[in-house]
């Protein structure tokens, strides 16, 4: 693995509908405003230590160009504090779907925020599911 670069490259892209529609009904959910997130261990053979896709509403932003910028947002927020998240998984995989919940256009620093939020949040929790 990179440990050095912050990509976000495909094999960490959550493509799969498979995947997907198990994060919904079996995962568990969180909300750190302006983000709510749906993430669940897997048990499938990952490259990487976790798989994340993005999600804006379109009933929220009916511009895509608006629903963009915030996906980038997050993508960005997130492959940059990812590398602490890796390593505080060690051997487990997660599949992680980020949600934008807000109806307003907030700013990168109150998203970055959310989102090491998010993931020191779901490290807790890993390692408490780990201890019992």
């Amino acid at each position: 693995m990179d440990k050095g670069r912050l990509t976000f490259k495909k094999t960490e892209r959550l493509s799969s509908r498979k995947e997907m529609g198990r994060l919904f009904s079996e995962g568990e959910s969180m909300l750190v405003y302006p983000i709510r997130v749906v993430w669940a261990e897997t048990g499938c053979d990952l490259s990487r230590p976790a798989q994340a896709a993005f999600s804006v509403s379109k009933k929220s932003f009916r511009k895509a160009v608006d629903r963009n910028l915030l996906k980038r947002r997050m993508k960005e927020a997130y492959r940059l504090s990812k590398n602490l998240f890796y390593d505080g998984l060690g051997e487990k995989k997660v599949t992680i779907m980020f949600m934008y919940i807000s109806r307003e256009m907030l700013s990168y620093t109150v998203i970055d925020r959310s989102v090491k939020n998010i993931l020191r949040k779901m490290l807790k929790q890993i390692r408490q599911k780990q201890s019992s």
